[in-house]
């Protein structure tokens, strides 16, 4: 995908925003924000950078200044490919460790001091080395959204777009169980869809509760009790409660809801996922189980379709990230993310790994 243009004076900047966000935002923060958008175009520019949105970002953000916007998997193909001398991630930290490790010469800013998760922070490397203890043998896939030190005690990475093909290619190689951290609901609905059996182990108060093995040949993912704070909120009773209003309403559901929640779902999938199916249905209403700000993001594609604002749920730490955020990281080149030679050697393998599977 070529990368996206923008209009380059601040009043046509003002005009694209106001096209696509009139209903979304208020005119006198359009104005605002375009006249900062257009100052981050141009010292991009002049400083050979280049911006990564994704898809999580707050709507002027994600319509103004990115090259390149979509999912976790998206953009790391984008950064590993990316010839600027800057990478300025619009994400939270493990998306700009990741394109840190994939193109390790490259300076990488992240325009927030902390830019957090709170699936990453649940898993840390100790933890994978004890899984690997408790169950010898088994190969260890890491969802992406974890940090650097955890990816390179993995054999895996993968992202929600290509979890399930992971996990399929583990057990047609042999494999009757899989390790798979650290997304609760993600393992789940993936061993749903790969005709596996979850089960869960966890770390409380130091202690660590590792479930055993069958021993019947069942084949099986052990997961993590780690969830995402945004998609674990929503609920069966958010769908239900949409249909009854809505009787045509098209629910889609991010594979890290509860499993009950993506039962309920007519579709499950990445957010990338989503968009192509959206881009094949311009017409509709459509209710999207994530984090609020893509709904806004993708309402001005197409204006006879329809997307209900069920909740305000919006992730903390994508929220991090604003226009003056990402200004300020670029003019004064700060917040850079490094990642020690040894770990991002590590890392690197099972992320290329990743990147060679769908």
């Amino acid at each position: 995908m070529p990368a996206l243009n923008y209009p380059e004076t601040t009043e046509g900047m003002y005009e694209h925003l106001r096209e696509r966000l009139s209903g979304v935002a208020p005119d006198f923060e359009l104005r605002a924000k375009a006249e900062i958008s257009c100052e981050i175009n141009r010292l991009k520019r002049r400083k050979n950078a280049v911006i990564l949105g994704h898809n999580y970002m707050e709507p002027c953000l994600f319509h103004s200044v990115p090259d390149f916007t979509g999912d976790s998997l998206y953009l790391s193909r984008v950064a590993a490919k990316a010839e600027a001398e800057i990478i300025v991630f619009c994400g939270v930290r493990f998306m700009a460790e990741t394109a840190k490790i994939l193109n390790p010469s490259r300076k990488v800013l992240l325009p927030s001091p902390k830019g957090g998760c709170s699936l990453a922070a649940g898993l840390t490397a100790e933890d994978v080395r004890a899984l690997r203890a408790q169950y010898p043998g088994l190969p260890v896939v890491t969802y992406v959204n974890c940090y650097a030190d955890v990816k390179a005690e993995s054999d895996y990475c993968c992202t929600s777009a290509n979890a399930a093909e992971v996990i399929t290619l583990l057990m047609r190689q042999g494999h009757r169980s899989v390790i798979f951290l650290p997304d609760e609901y993600l393992a789940r609905n993936v061993a749903r869809e790969t005709r596996t059996e979850a089960i869960v182990a966890e770390r409380q108060d130091g202690r660590y509760l590792f479930p055993p093995l069958p021993d019947d040949g069942r084949r099986l993912i052990v997961g993590w009790r780690g969830r995402c704070e945004v998609h674990e909120k929503f609920t069966v009773e958010d769908v239900r409660n949409a249909r009854k209003q809505f009787p045509d309403v098209m629910v889609l559901a991010h594979p890290e809801c509860p499993p009950e929640v993506v039962q309920e779902a007519d579709i499950s999938g990445s957010t990338s996922e989503m968009l192509r199916y959206l881009e094949a249905h311009p017409k509709g209403r459509f209710l999207l189980l994530t984090e609020c700000s893509m709904a806004d993001n993708i309402a001005s594609r197409s204006p006879e379709r329809e997307m209900l604002r069920l909740c305000s749920l919006r992730c903390p730490h994508m929220g991090e990230i604003t226009l003056q955020e990402t200004l300020e990281s670029l003019r004064q080149e700060r917040y850079v993310i490094e990642v020690p030679a040894e770990i991002c050697r590590k890392a690197r393998a099972a992320l290329d790994r990743m990147l060679s599977i769908g």
